[in-house]
C-alpha cells in the first residue's frame, strides 16, 4: 500500500462520521436524548451502535457505503481484491449477526446508509421511537 493510500485509510473514522454527527445533531435539536457509541453485550455478541436509545431499546447504525457494501453505491475493489473482498464480506456477515442478536434481545434496529438524506434518516429514527413501532428499519434504497 502506498503512503498516500495508507494516510487515506487511517483517516477513515469508526465513529463521528459526518452523516452520523448530522443525524445526532438533528435528533438532539428535536429533543431526543441518546447515547453514542454505547457498547451492548448481548449473549456473547458485543455491539456498538452509533446511536442508542436505551430506554426505548432502539439501536441506530449509520453504515458507510463502501464498508458495508451498499447495493446502490458500494463497489468492488479493483486492487488487492484478495484482501478487500473477504473483509467486506465479513463486515456484511457481522451486520447480520449484530441485527439478529439485537432483535433476539428485544431491540429495534435502524440501519441507514450514509447517502440517505438527513430528513429521511431522522424520520426513520423518529418512526422507530414511536410507541407501537416494533420492526427493523433498513433505509437503503433512498437517495
Amino acid at each position: 500500500m502506498n503512503d498516500g493510500r495508507s494516510r487515506n485509510m487511517q483517516a477513515n473514522r469508526r465513529t463521528n462520521t459526518k452523516p452520523e454527527v448530522a443525524l445526532r445533531s438533528a435528533l438532539h435539536r428535536l429533543g431526543y436524548r441518546y447515547r453514542k457509541d454505547f457498547r451492548l453485550d448481548l449473549d456473547g455478541v458485543k455491539v456498538r451502535p452509533d446511536i442508542v436509545f436505551t430506554a426505548r431499546k432502539v439501536a441506530v447504525f449509520v453504515d458507510g457505503c463502501f464498508w458495508h457494501v451498499c447495493p446502490q453505491h458500494g463497489r468492488q475493489p479493483t486492487t488487492n481484491e484478495w484482501y478487500w473482498t473477504p473483509k467486506l464480506q465479513r463486515n456484511m456477515q457481522r451486520d447480520r449477526v449484530v441485527n439478529d442478536a439485537l432483535e433476539v434481545a428485544g431491540w429495534q434496529v435502524v440501519r441507514l446508509w450514509e447517502h440517505v438524506p438527513l430528513l429521511a434518516a431522522v424520520d426513520a429514527v423518529v418512526t422507530a421511537l414511536s410507541p407501537g413501532s416494533e420492526h427493523t428499519c433498513d433505509v437503503s434504497a433512498q437517495e
